[in-house]
């Protein structure tokens, strides 16, 4: 089969450039663990790629995957590790690969950074070539500096808002990611405040839930966690999650609606009037999301990049042939046949799906399937947004906008 005659799809591929390699060390950071799980890449570290993404791998992946999609829309999402150990050289190839390969079509990037080393020279690159931005802050300086720390051990927040002001600056459009851990699981609100007051008009707010390393199977090649394993300290309470999303929505439903977007709310409106929901979490299945890593090597998923879950590697491998494979399919599926009969039952399923499989890890009496650890979470935040996304839904239909609900809802009590 030729280059111009690829099978096509409709998939998301987040590309990792640097694999686990970063300019912090955050405790919390699922993919740090890489560097023991994944021999390749530790491998390559030695020659003089250092294990990242050599410009052959770039080019053969920027033609393969534009190729590859049944869209005129193409994103190019780039993370880490942190993905600007690369080099702005690295990403200035990316750009002219994407030029010329792009066939007519609408080439996008979107940058997942932690930002401590954005200047000017980044800013203008990310602004000549409409690059979006995603910041990681974890609030406010207190709570970023907790774990978010550079290798020396010194704090990042004041390098992070000088980025931001940057980026604003540039007129560069970015969104903020925020990590809710043992931290700042409480402080919904100021965080939320804290966010604004810098300018960012989109956040995204992810849980970090994970696994203590003694409880987790040694070599097996798959996320195998013990049975009712415990967690790391910096692991968020499983129903602190709820309370900051809670805190947040009380906030935001307040006057921010259709000014300041959080994307599970936007993906939770989504889902009440009956589109897809926006975020893999709330979605029936997994699979769509795969990862390249920085050696051509594609996993079925960010939080899966296991040998077990490998799917191929681009150098020998038709990407589509490898999505749409049936070891892919099987593992997008296996997200709601692994569903407990509590969760298939329960009155906010059609909004959940069980959450991310990842996060299945409590054990309950006659069930075959472990139950997502975060349900009290979900549980809270769907109930808790009812009234306002109900609202919402019912003028949008009558041809009105979202933000038209926020006098009513003011004069009603929240859900609970």
């Amino acid at each position: 089969m030729t280059n111009s005659h690829l099978p096509q799809a409709r998939f998301h591929m987040m590309a990792k450039p640097t694999s686990y390699h970063c300019n912090l060390k955050c405790d919390y950071c699922f993919y740090l663990e890489k560097e023991g799980i994944l021999p390749e890449i530790s491998e390559q570290q030695k020659s003089k790629t250092h294990g990242y993404m050599t410009e052959a791998a770039l080019k053969r992946y920027v033609r393969d995957y534009i190729r590859s999609q049944d869209s005129d829309d193409i994103d190019f999402a780039w993370q880490g590790g942190e993905p600007t150990l690369a080099g702005l050289d690295f990403y200035r190839n990316a750009v002219k690969y994407q030029k010329m390969y792009a066939d007519g079509k609408n080439i996008s990037n979107s940058f997942q950074t932690n930002a401590i080393v954005i200047n000017r020279q980044w800013a203008q690159f990310f602004a000549e070539n409409n690059f979006l931005i995603g910041v990681s802050i974890d609030g406010t300086p207190e709570v970023h500096d907790k774990y978010r720390i550079s290798v020396n051990g010194n704090p990042t927040f004041e390098r992070v808002k000088r980025a931001i002001e940057l980026l604003i600056e540039y007129k560069v459009e970015f969104n903020t990611l925020t990590v809710i851990n043992d931290q700042n699981w409480d402080k919904g609100k100021e965080t939320y405040q804290l966010l604004k007051s810098l300018g960012s008009k989109h956040l995204q707010f992810i849980p970090i839930v994970e696994v203590d390393q003694s409880c987790q199977q040694k070599n097996s090649g798959h996320y195998s966690p013990s049975a009712d394993p415990s967690l790391t300290h910096f692991s968020v309470p499983a129903d602190g999650y709820g309370q900051f999303m809670s805190e947040v929505f009380d906030e935001w439903i307040k006057e921010d609606v259709g000014t300041i977007f959080v994307r599970m709310f936007d993906s939770i409106l989504a889902t009440w009037m009956g589109y897809p929901a926006s975020v893999c979490v709330q979605s029936r299945e997994c699979g769509q999301a795969m990862v390249i890593e920085a050696n051509g090597d594609l996993y079925s998923c960010d939080h899966y990049v296991y040998p077990a879950n490998k799917l191929g590697n681009i150098r020998q491998n038709n990407i589509t042939k490898m999505a749409v494979s049936k070891q892919q399919k099987r593992f997008g599926e296996a997200k709601y046949k692994t569903l407990t009969s509590r969760c298939r039952s329960c009155e906010v399923q059609a909004l959940c799906h069980g959450g991310c499989p990842k996060h299945r890890i409590t054990s309950i009496e006659g069930e075959k399937f472990k139950h997502n650890y975060l349900c009290p979470s979900y549980q809270r935040i769907f109930k808790h947004t009812t009234t306002a996304m109900h609202l919402m839904t019912q003028e949008i239909k009558r041809g009105g906008l979202a933000a038209d609900v926020m006098p009513v809802i003011a004069n009603l009590k929240p859900s609970k």
